[in-house]
């Protein structure tokens, strides 16, 4: 009687199982690409766990995911129509994909983040591996353009929960805000390192018309074209590319607008820091007209080094206007007469370097170049005034004297003629 009663305990025990029911069962062995189980409280049953439905994440042995003798929940998936392999097929996957979104469920109402791993790059975003299939649209990734996605395949990332949908496996994510917040507390940390003065390294990130955006590591700095070089320039790419690692001075730096302000020229050797060197007196260079003035013309004979040829030594002919023997843009040869780099100037020549005009045997210089006389208090002796008048002219700037043209004796008999009367 008692054993009857046990029977009839066992049989009432025994759970009746359907399609989708969640059940219990024992590791017995590892088949070939499957696992297999006998189903607790069933009477016996066993099922069998196909390989592909052991786990989602990549493995190579089933014996990574479970051992002989592991008590395992699974899910009910199909009845098997060969009973020789078992009674039911089960998914240990499932299950596990169920309490995941159970555990994102959860996380999503309390406003919590999720990591997960890219999976993959696909058409409008990337597909990540949250223990379910989760999607990040394109334009959740980063909060500013991205062209290429590719790069982001198999980083872990921390995701925001935007929309769950477990019952049509619909996981959206995004990155976007975490990754705003993660750049301005980056952005925050270098500001408070950068000190006004300093010389640091940066990358140069973008060329505008009005100057250059150099990374400083993870905020963008402002090299105003004024300050790229010594020389003028008139557009960035002139001087820098991007790519290029180049050393900066930080100016300013604007802690609640996040704007820093760098320059490349200050760190760059000065144009006046070696001109004597470079222009000794007495040396030839060629040089570039760069502007045209009433008293001279300003040549450009190195970047950013202007020198001054005065009006008196442009040319051996007199001139009224340095407009008449150059013009802007033009290239010349200069001899440097003197240079002061503490005044930051450079005396040129060009007359020095011409050949002076020679008179011919016998001419007098010319009247331009003697000085005129009043008509007032004309000296009574036309010898005398002769007299004087080749003696004052004997030091003329003309280069020759009056011995040389008329002879040392000539002059000398004249003089004392001059003495008798």
């Amino acid at each position: 009687m008692e054993t009857m009663e046990t029977m009839e305990d066992a049989l009432d025990s025994v759970v009746e199982i359907k399609v989708g029911d969640t059940v219990l069962a024992d590791v017995l062995a590892f088949d070939d690409k499957q696992v297999r189980v006998a189903i607790k409280e069933s009477g016996g049953l066993e099922g069998v766990i196909e390989r592909q439905e052991l786990s989602a994440t990549p493995f190579e042995d089933p014996s990574e995911i479970l051992n002989i003798g592991d008590e395992v929940e699974l899910v009910v998936l199909r009845p098997i129509k060969d009973k020789e392999n078992g009674n039911y097929y089960l998914s240990k996957k499932r299950i596990d994909a169920k309490k995941v979104w159970v555990e994102i469920q959860e996380k999503a109402e309390r406003g919590e983040t999720i990591e997960a791993p890219v999976k993959d790059v696909v058409k409008g975003g990337l597909v990540v591996d949250a223990g379910v299939r989760g999607f990040v649209p394109a334009s959740m990734v980063e909060d500013y353009f991205v062209e290429d996605f590719s790069p982001y395949k198999g980083k872990t990332l921390e995701f925001q929960i935007v929309e769950i949908e477990p019952s049509e496996n619909r996981l959206i994510l995004s990155h976007k805000e975490i990754a705003r917040k993660e750049r301005e507390e980056k952005r925050a940390e270098i500001l408070n390192d950068l000190e006004e003065g300093s010389i640091v390294e940066g990358t140069i990130a973008r060329l505008t018309n009005f100057g250059a955006f150099i990374d400083l590591g993870g905020i963008d700095g402002l090299v105003h074209i004024s300050r790229i070089a010594h020389e003028h320039i008139d557009k960035p790419s002139d001087k820098l590319t991007i790519g290029d690692n180049v050393n900066v001075k930080i100016l300013s730096v604007d802690k609640e607008r996040g704007r820093v302000s760098l320059s490349i020229k200050d760190t760059l050797a000065g144009p006046w820091d070696d001109i004597e060197e470079k222009a000794p007196e007495g040396s030839v260079l060629t040089g570039t007209v760069k502007r045209l003035t009433s008293f001279g013309a300003f040549v450009e004979v190195f970047p950013a080094v202007e020198g001054l040829v005065h009006i008196s030594q442009i040319s051996h002919d007199h001139i009224a206007t340095p407009h008449e023997k150059l013009e802007e843009g033009q290239e010349i040869e200069v001899k440097v007469l003197s240079a002061n780099p503490e005044e930051q100037r450079l005396s040129l020549s060009i007359k020095a370097l011409l050949d002076k005009p020679a008179f011919e045997e016998g001419q007098a210089p010319a009247e331009s170049n003697r000085r005129p006389q009043s008509n007032n208090n004309r000296p009574r002796n036309n010898k005398q005034n002769n007299a004087n008048t080749f003696a004052s002219d004997d030091s003329s700037d003309s280069g020759f004297s009056f011995a040389d043209l008329l002879g040392a004796d000539e002059l000398k008999a004249l003089r004392s003629e001059s003495d008798d009367e």
